[in-house]
């Protein structure tokens, strides 16, 4: 359990980091000298270096283990804050960001495997949920204290302070966390063939693709200017926004990973909710005449608290279909395929703010819009790989 929670303290750390950018959009536009294109460049620069490590990383944290691949995730992301902290144009900005993507990647996959080599397979659900619920209190911490910061204390102090939790994190892993790697983990090119061949595993990238992508999008840069720019929040009530948001989240994961473990052949319904509930809300938001409500705004932001403890089950799906010596493969190969989808709908966003003149309220309508192809994907997919999966199950049963 120490090492768990010790393991959690990083996680909650690298969110802190992965999201800093999303409350510093405008001002990191001003002090870079870049519009809504340029930010779209810097969150997904940072989301394809994340993506682009998942697969590395799965396959060295199974050979490896869960210390030091997160030792060197929070140095990595030390390093990205402190180039971020001086960066006064584009360049150096992209290059704080990227390796904060690059930091983060080796998090949250070397926590997942903690939790599914030192908890029991029932409670593992529950356990993956209580990981990502409590990592978002990182979340909490990029919103509102970070506008306050940044107000009070201007930009290099801000991301110096992030860069300070990140020495912090260095100090506390070397300190407690011990770290064994599974046995019969050699050899894992075998095990990374494997891990993409089992349908199970494409089962779970397809559902944290599908439910992560609006969610993370919101939260990692374009909720703040869409709350304020397009719906004219003050950035008070757009930091309370987000940070409900995040609280919600953390409200709603114990409720998904109970019903996950306990009813898991159902899991796939709990994701297609999910996806429906979202892109109802987005729905209802994006075809309000004129600027939505404060109560819609609201409801916009209880459904999306969902999608964070959905793409949970996309993890469940890769432990419950993979033996442990590939759980780091597996679980790489689902974290991919979420912040692909992720960095993809941040970068269409932005391309389409700037086709539509900028971040008025009609050209956010239509960058919004962008989300409807992916929901649509995710939804064939998850019902195309459940059928295959539960054709394989009774196969391997009979």
């Amino acid at each position: 359990m120490l090492f768990w929670v010790t393991g959690v303290i990083a996680y909650v750390i690298a969110v802190f980091h992965r999201q800093s950018l999303g409350v510093a959009s405008l001002e990191a536009a001003a002090r870079l000298g870049i519009g809504p294109s340029g930010l779209s460049l810097l969150a997904m620069l940072q989301l394809l270096f994340y993506a682009g490590m998942q697969v590395p990383v799965g396959v060295l944290v199974d050979r490896l283990g869960s210390k030091r691949m997160l030792i060197i995730g929070a140095a990595v992301m030390t390093c990205g804050e402190l180039v971020f902290a001086f960066s006064s144009g584009l360049l150096p900005g992209a290059a704080g960001r990227a390796l904060i993507g690059c930091g983060d990647a080796m998090t949250f996959i070397s926590v997942i495997r903690l939790v599914s080599l030192h908890f029991p397979a029932r409670r593992n659900p529950v356990m993956v949920q209580l990981t990502g619920i409590i990592g978002q209190l990182g979340a909490l911490a990029s919103a509102v204290p970070l506008i306050h910061s940044l107000n009070a204390y201007g930009w290099t102090p801000t991301f110096l302070g992030a860069a300070g939790l990140g020495v912090a994190a260095v100090v506390l892993l070397l300190a407690v966390l011990r770290d064994s790697r599974p046995a019969g983990a050699a050899g894992q090119a075998p095990g990374l063939r494997a891990a993409w061949a089992e349908p199970g595993t494409r089962l779970g990238m397809w559902t944290h693709a599908a439910t992560q992508c609006s969610a993370a999008a919101f939260l990692l840069l374009w909720g703040y200017p869409f709350l304020v720019q397009a719906q004219g929040l003050d950035p008070s009530t757009a930091g309370v926004l987000l940070s409900a948001l995040t609280l919600c989240g953390m409200a709603c994961g114990p409720v998904l990973g109970y019903l996950a473990g306990r009813f898991p052949f159902h899991r796939s319904w709990l994701v297609l909710t999910v996806i429906g509930t979202t892109a109802g809300a987005w729905t209802a938001v994006l075809a309000w005449p004129g600027r939505a409500p404060l109560w819609l705004l609201a409801v916009l932001v209880v459904a999306l608290s969902a999608n964070g403890p959905g793409s949970m089950i996309g993890f469940d799906y890769a432990r419950t279909f993979n033996p442990a010596d590939r759980i780091g493969a597996a679980s790489g190969i689902v974290n991919g395929g979420g912040f692909v989808a992720s960095m993809s709908v941040i970068a269409l966003v932005g391309v389409a703010l700037d086709l539509h003149g900028g971040t008025g309220l009609d050209a956010f309508r239509w960058a919004f819009a962008v989300q409807y192809p992916f929901w649509l994907l995710g939804v064939v997919q998850v019902l195309r790989y459940r059928t295959i999966t539960r054709r394989l199950l009774a196969a391997r049963a009979s």
